[in-house]
């Protein structure tokens, strides 16, 4: 019954986020979204900080857990934006980006918030890490990617995108297709010949040199 009572706490942090934002979200609105009495947010985690804390990492949890598998299936740039872009349009009509963009917001004022929101983002980071780093491995500018820091920069765009969308939804759009661009370039120099990749390869040197 415990272990029932944390998972609709936890649901119903989300719900409430989703549904009335950040700014109204309280041991009472969670309570009555759950349908239990608010004194169990605190008897189960002390604070409404904590509760959202762990909500965040509990919805990221729940989220990824049905994209694992379409992750691990995905073989280059182009597979992986293109599902970043399902992903994005099946996350926010569900309001799951808008719990995170919510909660990154009230981070700012609400320094708590902040280590757990990182580490619900950290779940999508290290993913997309992985795969980042499996179909980058052969191609000519893998060297010269610092793979942890795009996967940062992939999440943290789906993310700003949210927000963005709501204002430009064709300015959104289009920085989708810009992304699928540059995994197209990728692609066009995966397919050159070995002497031409040699080529790519010394040019990206003396430029990275250049700006070091």
């Amino acid at each position: 019954m415990s272990a029932d009572t944390r998972t609709k706490l936890l649901e119903g942090a989300l719900r409430t986020v989703t549904e009335q934002g950040i700014a109204k979200t309280s041991a009472r609105t969670i309570a009555a979204a759950a349908g239990v009495n608010q004194a169990l947010v605190f008897y189960h985690f002390g604070s409404v900080d904590e509760l959202l804390a762990a909500a965040c990492r509990y919805g990221a949890e729940q989220r990824l857990a049905g994209y694992r598998e379409g992750l691990s299936r995905v073989g280059s740039l182009a597979e992986l934006l293109e599902l970043g872009r399902n992903l994005h349009t099946e996350q926010r009509a569900g309001g799951h980006v808008a719990v995170l963009a919510q909660l990154l917001a009230g981070a700012q004022t609400q320094p708590r918030l902040a280590p757990a929101t990182a580490a619900g983002l950290a779940l999508w980071i290290d993913e997309i890490e992985q795969v980042l780093a499996r179909v980058l491995t052969d191609t000519p500018i893998a060297a010269f990617v610092d793979v942890p820091g795009l996967s940062r920069a992939l999440a943290a765009s789906f993310v700003g995108l949210e927000l963005y969308e709501g204002v430009d939804p064709d300015g959104a759009l289009a920085a989708l297709d810009a992304l699928e661009q540059l995994s197209g370039l990728v692609a066009v120099l995966e397919d050159l010949g070995p002497v031409a990749q040699r080529a790519v390869r010394a040019h990206l040197r003396r430029s990275a040199a250049r700006r070091g």
